[in-house]
């Protein structure tokens, strides 16, 4: 049986974080990696967590099953969050899922079993597991264009243009905010002119949220999902607390569907026949630490304070970044770098320049030139200009 195997392309961000790894240079800066870096370099335990872990650990009194689609009080903070504390419960099913990569997973399924002619939009460029789960599901796929590489902005022309050719049933899929690879991110105005379009085709958004409050704050980089829930019938939202919370390892996750009154009884019926399928129960660790700092006021303000303090001292770097750029090269042509929101940039370099960047200044991106901002802090900054501006970037 196992002889019929075929070897698997490798991840490209996995096969970097080895090569990072085994480079024995002590000066090596890594900004391939998606996870939060503080200015030492490492991915700390915020502190409301690790008050809520402490709480825990004195009043858990088991480790049984919750129930097959989360607890009922991680779907109710996350949507309060997420939606707003007036989201429509009427409208509202949910299931907790193992990431946000879960959720996305458990997403495709779901739109599998109700339409499964349904082709997948997913923007270009996206997240590049976003492509190998559509692949691997063995969906139609296609894409629509996102990004201008030009002016590193978001190419609203273009995609207006290919949203306009999707059809009823369709899946689109939208960042939520931070856009994963680019940063570059829609303005308020050019989400309503999405809903709009999407209204008329009869698609389904699938808008993927794994960074909230990394970009302008917790509810601007919510705005553009609310928007969409308010003016369309049906929508999934795939969210993490990975960034937003810190909780990598404890893989985080939330499915959301706002469907009609009619379909909610259906729908919550078919996320838990999913979760039963893929995993039964998902884990419960992390998503009862989410909730109890939600629901609790000192923790929520304390989680607030530490989640803005990373945001600003993401834009603090990106506005270091652009204006060392400024002064060593005489332009302004990495000013979106300021402009952009999240952790992610992607520069404009080549692969060749992407790999000598690497080769002889022990920088580490991914080969399209995406840029993790949280990898760097204010020493390393000035070496990464130097290196962008002398290999011609």
């Amino acid at each position: 049986m196992f002889e019929a195997l075929k070897p698997q392309p490798a991840d490209k961000i996995l096969a970097l974080m080895q090569m990072y790894r085994d480079d024995p240079r002590a000066e090596k800066i890594d900004l391939g990696v998606g996870v939060y870096k503080d200015a030492s370099g490492n991915t700390p335990i915020m502190r409301a967590v690790k008050t809520a872990e402490q709480q825990l650990w004195a009043a858990e009194t088991t480790k049984s099953y919750t129930a097959l689609v989360g607890d009922a009080g991680f779907h109710a903070a996350m949507a309060g969050l997420i939606l707003g504390p007036d989201y429509d419960t009427a409208r509202f099913s949910a299931a907790a899922t193992p990431g946000g990569t879960g959720a996305v997973r458990q997403a495709l399924d779901l739109v599998r079993m109700a339409t499964p002619g349904a082709t997948v939009w997913l923007p270009d460029p996206t997240w590049p597991n976003h492509n190998s789960i559509v692949a691997y599901l063995g969906m139609k796929t296609a894409s629509y264009r996102y990004f201008d590489a030009e002016s590193r902005a978001v190419d609203f022309g273009g995609l207006v243009e290919d949203l306009g050719k999707v059809a009823a049933g369709d899946l689109v899929l939208l960042h939520g905010c931070c856009h994963n690879p680019t940063g570059a991110n829609l303005n308020l105005s050019q989400w309503a002119e999405v809903a709009e379009i999407l209204a008329k085709r009869g698609a389904v958004p699938l808008i993927d949220i794994a960074y909230q409050g990394f970009g302008d704050g917790l509810e601007d980089d919510a705005a553009g999902t609310r928007l969409i829930v308010e003016r369309l019938p049906e929508v999934l939202i795939a969210a993490s607390c990975s960034k937003n919370f810190g909780l990598y390892r404890e893989r985080v996750g939330i499915l959301m569907a706002m469907s009609t009154p009619a379909a909610r009884q259906v729908t919550q019926g078919s996320l838990a026949y999913l979760n039963r399928q893929n995993y039964s129960f998902p884990p419960d660790h992390g998503a009862r630490l989410v909730t109890m700092i939600l629901g609790d006021d000192t923790l929520r303000a304390e989680w607030k304070k530490e989640l803005e303090e990373m945001r600003l001292a993401m834009l603090g770097l990106r506005e270091q970044l652009a204006s060392e750029l400024r002064r060593l090269t005489g332009s302004d042509r990495f000013g979106f770098i300021a402009q952009h929101r999240g952790m992610f940039s992607r520069l404009g370099a080549t692969p060749e320049q992407v790999e000598r960047l690497r080769t002889e200044h022990g920088i580490y991106m991914v080969g399209d030139s995406r840029l993790n901002i949280a990898g760097l802090n204010a020493k390393t900054v000035p070496v990464l200009a130097a290196a962008i501006a002398e290999a011609g970037i």
